[in-house]
This record gives C-alpha cells, sequence and structure tokens, in this order.
C-alpha cells in the first residue's frame, strides 16, 4: 500500500473521479465526502469556521492502479487548542463524515496510515487525531478504537448529536397512518388550512443555471429571519452556502426548493438529492405567511413527493429538533472519536 500527501485540491483532480467512485463502496457514502463537496468546504473553510493558515493534509492510498482509501484530513489547533489532524468538513456544516475506504480494507487502511501520519507525511507537529461526525454504524469507530489500544494510545469516543430520518416504503396515506393520530391529524389540518384559502399553494424545484444564484440568495434571506440562524449566517457563511449550492447544482445533485402561495415564497428547503435519498440540509421560511405554517406544508410536500419518486429516505440530517420525530424520524446518532498518539 503506497500513501501520498497531497496539499491542495488542483493536485487531487487526477484522481476526482477515482475518488467518488471509491466513495459509492465505502461504509459512509454521503454528500459530505464527495470530491466536490469537501473542496467547496475548504475553498472557505467551512464557511470562515477554520482560519486560512490551516493546512491541508489529504492522504491517499494506491496498490498498483486502484485507489485503496482516502483520509480527507487537514491539520489546525482544535477547539481544546490542541495542535490536530481533522477532518476536511469538520465540524459544523458537514453533517457526516468519515474515511473514504471500502470496509474490508478498512483496519489494514487505518493501521497503515497512523504509521504514515507519524513518520513519513511530512506534517507539522501534531498531538490529537480529532474526527468529528462519525456516524453510529460506521465500522470506522470500533476500528480506531482497536488501533488505539494496539498502539497504547489515549481514545475517547464522545456522543454529540442524533441524526433522524425517515425510511421511507409504501404511498403517502400509508406514510401518515405510521404517524401518531394527533401529528397526521395536524399535518391534513395544516394542508387543508392552505387549501381553504384564497391563496393558490404552489411548489417548484430550481432548474436553471441562471436562477440559481438570485434563488439561492433568497433563500438564504428566508434563513436569517430566524433570529438563530440569523447569527449563523455571517457573510462568510453566506459565501459558503451559495459555493455549496452552486458545487452541488454543477454535481447534479442540488434540490433547492420553494412552497409558494400567490407566487410569493413562503418557505424554502435546501436539499442534496444523493443516492436516492433527500438530505434535507437548510430550511427557512417567510414569517409574514406564519399562519398557513408553510414549514409544515412544505416538509409534507417533500416528503409525498420523495415517495412518489421511489426514494428510499428523507434525512433530516443532524439535530434533535422536535419536528423531526413528530414528521416520523427515527434516530441514528453522531459520535467524536479522538486518539492522542504517545510521543
Amino acid at each position: 500500500m503506497k500513501f501520498q500527501r497531497y496539499h491542495n485540491f488542483a493536485e487531487l483532480a487526477p484522481i476526482r473521479d477515482a475518488w467518488n467512485l471509491l466513495l459509492e463502496n465505502s461504509a459512509s457514502d454521503v454528500p459530505f465526502l464527495t470530491f466536490e463537496y469537501l473542496q467547496a468546504w475548504w475553498q472557505t473553510r467551512g464557511g470562515g469556521e477554520w482560519p486560512e493558515e490551516s493546512q491541508l493534509a489529504i492522504i491517499a492510498a494506491t496498490e498498483g492502479e486502484r485507489l485503496v482509501g482516502v483520509a480527507p484530513l487537514f491539520f489546525a489547533e482544535n477547539l481544546q487548542d490542541k495542535p490536530a489532524l481533522m477532518f476536511v468538513g469538520a465540524i459544523e456544516v458537514s453533517d457526516f463524515l468519515d474515511f473514504i475506504v471500502r470496509p474490508e480494507d478498512l483496519p489494514r487502511f487505518l493501521s497503515v496510515l497512523l504509521s504514515y501520519l507519524l513518520n513519513e507525511a511530512d506534517l507539522p507537529p501534531w498531538d490529537v487525531l480529532d474526527l468529528y461526525n462519525l456516524l453510529d454504524n460506521s465500522p470506522t469507530l470500533n476500528a480506531l478504537e482497536a488501533e488505539a489500544r494496539a498502539r497504547g494510545w489515549a481514545h475517547q469516543q464522545t456522543y454529540l448529536q442524533p441524526a433522524p430520518y425517515i425510511p421511507l416504503s409504501g404511498d403517502y396515506e400509508a406514510y401518515l397512518m405510521s404517524l401518531e393520530k394527533k401529528q397526521r391529524h395536524e399535518v391534513r389540518r395544516k394542508w387543508r388550512n392552505v387549501e381553504n384559502s384564497l391563496a393558490k399553494p404552489n411548489f417548484y424545484t430550481v432548474q436553471a443555471a441562471e436562477q440559481l444564484p438570485e434563488e439561492t440568495q433568497a433563500f438564504i434571506e428566508m434563513m436569517a429571519q430566524d433570529p438563530n440562524k440569523h447569527a449563523f449566517l455571517t457573510p462568510a457563511m453566506r459565501h459558503h452556502l451559495a459555493v455549496t449550492a452552486q458545487t452541488a447544482f454543477e454535481a447534479g445533485w442540488l434540490h433547492l426548493s420553494f412552497f409558494t402561495l400567490d407566487g410569493v415564497k413562503a418557505a424554502g428547503h435546501f436539499s442534496f438529492l444523493y443516492k436516492n435519498r433527500l438530505w434535507l440540509y437548510n430550511s427557512g421560511w417567510e414569517w409574514a405567511f406564519r399562519e398557513y405554517s408553510p414549514g409544515w406544508v412544505h416538509l409534507a410536500h417533500l416528503v409525498q413527493w420523495s415517495l412518489e419518486q421511489g426514494l428510499t429516505e428523507v434525512n433530516f440530517m443532524r439535530g434533535d429538533e422536535d419536528y423531526k420525530y413528530k414528521f416520523g424520524g427515527v434516530d441514528r446518532h453522531v459520535y467524536r472519536m479522538t486518539l492522542t498518539r504517545v510521543k
């Protein structure tokens, strides 16, 4: 197994297609690990989450002509001010992260990778491998623990957040019947409220490239009406969301949708349509339409649309907001794993 460190994404361009093909066969095939997404994230450093002086340290392993694994890492001081290697994409805006490697190759890949990071990677001195946003079903958690024990390194697995999702099957009526009676009544009542109004409802998804910048900005302004999201939406974060939307659109898996009343935007969802799943990345709604519960109506429509398209899942991403469970969300969980090296 031959390892190589990459210092920028331009150097990585020759393995872009092999990277994404390997991702399809890895344990965590998520949009946040595509070459395109992580390149965009690095361009903005996650919307200013990390300083410009952070150093890219992506490591790729090959055997002959075959790409065996990718460790999408960068070097920075972590939140505890320790020199660390972290996943590109960490922490706030990339819900799920991991190594990109087939499960059957993972233990061997990690063993050789850690030796390479210690001895041959030409890295700044680092103390901890600090890996956020690993899903609970990722074999990486157990493999890292086993590797740490074998080396006598300190390790810690820390619970971060739930990540609810709706498993989809059947039709929309069957889905509604799977909800608690009170919630099923609420969904139907709020939709009837729209139907009985004098306003004409409509839903659409942005399809035209020339309309994307304006539509993305409209969505961001809608997000900003939420006081909590307003503080989050710094100029750097707004730029990051615009870059991410453009990147996902060009890659073919952006799903930027709006619910309108009389042609006026009432709610929006910035989602990814990736690998037969709908990943609900961000949402917003116009407070002027609050009497119509536009966020709930739009979400119910997206679930119905997903069922009609034969999708297998609506993924709510990280967070334990109450509405996710009212719509039938089932928990997965996200962890942080740290390995502290012995010097």
